[in-house]
Formats: structure tokens, C-alpha cells, sequence
């Protein structure tokens, strides 16, 4: 099993376990913000099988009914965790507010301190993991499920603290405070996920910054008088340019063709974290403007 495989049982694994004592001590306590981070963990839970699913199908070789591959499996499971994730958050919101209105008090306080301290350390050792894997492999999914459980961290720590307070100033009210920033918060970070998702599934342009590397890479070839149509889109992983080179009529397919594949190793080298996908079209002559013709008649 490969390494990033690894990295995604062991995630789902703790997750599983966080959300199992979290939601039995949240239950009985009473308590919003455990509750809420019980249900947070089991979005991870969610996450974590997601990645595993996009891992497992994402990298599979184009066949004869997908002949570009699976790769736009890992935007479609970003989409869905964001939603989920922004359902979830409207429940804890719900949950929270009811509390304002029924203000029960707070049962098995050190219970809940001793499950959240657990829950930090837990977490802790698990982004630390993490990490060590994403620089290992230079995988973007991996990179994405340390990212979320570090913000776990700052969430975990929120409510250890809360819980502190309430335990210290017998203030109930702190418990639906809490979870009321917390809903907030898993909104707010669930729409960047939905955004880049969907972006990636109607075949969003790359970044500008990365297209200007691109062109200077063209550019910099003397025995290309110019280019047109540099189309480009990002599935997962994966990466893909296409672009029509003009070259001077007079050179022979031979040195184009050499030409195009020094491009191509540049371009490999410039997104060595992603499979390239590049196309190159040799065009002997600008043909942008007779196209262009044709698409309007």
C-alpha cells in the first residue's frame, strides 16, 4: 500500500475513534462545543474516506470509458465535503441558539476537559504525521488533510478553553457562544473547498501567475515566432496545456518536434508536483485569425 493510502487509513482511523468518545461524552455532558466537535471529527471521518476513495480511483490509467482518466474525482469529493460540512455547521448553529432559549446547565464538565485534552494530543501526533507525509510525497490531498486537522487543533484548543472557563465561572452561556463561532468558522472554511471544487469541475483556468510562467517558457524559444490558443485547466493532480506554436516555415518537422519536446520537459519541470498533461500543436503558419473566421460562420 502506498504511503499516501497509509496516511488516509491512519487518518480515518483516529477520526473514527475521536468522533466515538466525543459524541458519547458531548451526549451526556450536554455540552454544544464537545458536541459540535464530535461532529466535526466525523466530518474528518467523512473527509478521510473521501481522500482515500479520490487516491484509490483518481490515479487509475485512462481506459476505454474514461480515456482522460478519474481525475476530477478529488474536486467532486471537495464539493461534496464542503457541503456536508456547511449542513453540519447549520445544525450546530441550530443546536446552539436553542440553547440561548433553554439554557440547561452542563453535566460531566472534567469528563468533557479530559476527552478534549485527549482529542488535542491525538490530533496533534496525527497532523505531525501528516505533514510527513505530504513533504514526502508531495501529494496535494495529503497536503489538504494536514491543513484541515491543523485548523482542528485551533478548534480542539477553543473548547478546551471554554470548557475551562466554564468550569472556573459556572458561566453556562460560554457552551453556545462557542459553538455558534464554531458553525461560523466551519462555514467560512467550507466555501473556499466548495469554490475550488467546482472551479476544477467546470475546467477553471490555472492561476494567472502560473500561466506568465508558462508563456516566459515559450517566449524564450527564438525559433518560435509566436503562439496562440494556450488553453489550461487542473483536475486533482493532474495538469493540463495545450498551446499552438508558430514556427518559421522553413524548418523541418525534425527540429519543431525537438523544439516542442524541450518545452514540454520545462513545463514537466515547472509543475514537478503535478502529472503534466501537454499538447503542443506545430503550426508552419499563424492560423489564429482563420480560425477564428470559421467559429464565427
Amino acid at each position: 500500500m502506498r504511503l499516501e493510502k497509509k496516511a488516509t487509513v491512519v487518518s480515518t482511523s483516529v477520526a473514527g475513534l475521536l468522533v466515538l468518545i466525543k459524541m458519547i461524552v458531548g451526549i451526556f455532558s450536554g455540552s454544544i462545543a464537545v458536541l459540535a466537535s464530535a461532529i466535526d471529527s466525523f466530518l474528518d471521518l467523512t473527509v478521510s474516506l473521501f481522500n482515500y476513495f479520490a487516491l484509490n480511483n483518481a490515479e487509475k490509467d485512462p481506459d476505454e470509458q474514461f480515456h482522460f482518466g478519474r481525475s476530477k474525482i478529488e474536486p467532486l469529493a471537495a464539493v461534496i465535503e464542503g457541503t456536508i460540512i456547511s449542513f453540519s455547521a447549520v445544525f450546530i448553529l441550530y443546536e446552539a441558539l436553542k440553547k440561548f432559549v433553554h439554557n440547561e446547565p452542563m453535566q460531566h464538565i472534567t469528563e468533557s476537559v479530559l476527552v478534549m485534552v485527549a482529542s488535542f494530543v491525538i490530533t496533534g501526533f496525527l497532523v505531525l504525521f501528516l505533514n510527513y507525509v505530504a513533504k514526502k510525497t508531495k501529494n496535494m490531498v495529503i497536503k489538504a488533510d494536514a491543513l484541515h486537522y491543523k485548523t482542528d487543533l485551533f478548534s480542539n484548543g477553543s473548547v478546551l478553553i471554554a470548557l475551562a472557563l466554564i468550569s472556573y465561572t459556572g458561566e453556562q452561556l460560554i457552551d453556545p457562544i462557542l459553538g455558534v463561532g464554531i458553525a461560523i468558522y466551519m462555514i467560512y472554511s467550507a466555501i473556499p473547498i466548495i469554490r475550488e471544487g467546482v472551479l476544477m469541475l467546470l475546467d477553471a483556468a490555472i492561476p494567472q501567475e502560473d500561466i506568465q510562467k508558462i508563456q516566459n517558457i515559450i517566449e524564450s524559444e527564438p525559433e518560435i515566432t509566436t503562439y496562440h490558443d494556450l488553453k489550461t485547466r487542473e483536475a486533482g493532480s493532474h495538469i493540463f496545456i495545450s498551446v499552438h506554436a508558430v514556427f518559421n516555415i522553413k524548418i523541418s518537422l525534425y527540429d519543431a518536434h525537438l523544439i516542442s519536446d524541450r518545452i514540454e520537459e520545462k513545463l514537466r519541470k515547472l509543475f514537478e508536483d503535478k502529472k503534466s498533461h501537454i499538447l503542443i500543436h506545430l503550426d508552419p503558419y499563424d492560423d489564429s485569425i482563420i480560425n477564428k473566421i470559421e467559429d464565427i460562420y
